[in-house]
């Protein structure tokens, strides 16, 4: 019959119990830190007009300044994402390009936290989007909250000045046309640009 040998175990001392104990914490904190890095882009950020930004999808280069000009897409909710669909670039003329002064204020400071590629998720509470009454007929009401998903197509950097020159051009242009169709030539106001719509950024 064999014989099992016992192998007396040291007990661990005190200090080394401790910091084996430091060394598992240490570990959790920084597991938690890498999962928050790792969400960080899906986190919503307070921007400081009070509108609320999440990035779905990080892009690439610089971020939109005030100099820029810009083309996007973009859905519009009223009060949550899931909700319908009230507007669609897509199905409004196409991509949606503008420079930051043509939009909404809370939409402006969120801009520029946007790069070309990223695709958004943009809250815009009451005080942060219509500055004006409301217009008869538009969907949504001051008190609501707008939600847009965004995808920035492209960002013309330096190029706001060049697309406000562009746009002056073209109001003369038509006032010119109205002008030798008979109309009232320069008389008024030109008309808005195309962004001014109220359900589109530009509306304010």
């Amino acid at each position: 019959m064999s014989q099992v040998t016992a192998v007396p175990i040291r007990p661990l001392a005190r200090g080394t119990l401790l910091k084996l104990w430091l060394a598992i914490i240490l570990l959790c904190l920084a597991g938690a830190a890498l999962a928050w890095v790792g969400t960080r882009a899906q986190q919503v950020q307070t921007l400081t007009s009070g509108a609320q930004l999440r990035t779905l999808g990080a892009g690439n280069g610089p971020k939109i300044t005030t100099a820029d000009a810009f083309a996007l897409r973009y859905k519009l909710h009223v009060g949550s994402v899931d909700a319908p669909v009230i507007q669609d670039s897509d199905e409004t003329g196409g991509p949606f390009v503008a420079t930051t002064s043509d939009v909404y204020p809370g939409f402006a400071d969120a801009l520029q936290q946007m790069q070309a590629g990223g695709r958004y998720l943009l809250w815009l509470p009451p005080g942060t989007h219509q500055t004006g009454p409301i217009p008869a007929g538009a969907p949504f009401q001051a008190t609501d909250t707008l939600v847009f998903e965004i995808q920035v197509l492209q960002i013309g950097a330096g190029q706001a000045s060049a697309l406000q020159m562009q746009r002056m051009q073209q109001m003369m242009m038509q006032q010119q046309q109205q002008g030798g169709a008979g109309g009232s030539g320069g008389a008024g106001a030109p008309p808005p640009p195309a962004g001014d719509s109220p359900a589109r950024p530009g509306g304010r």
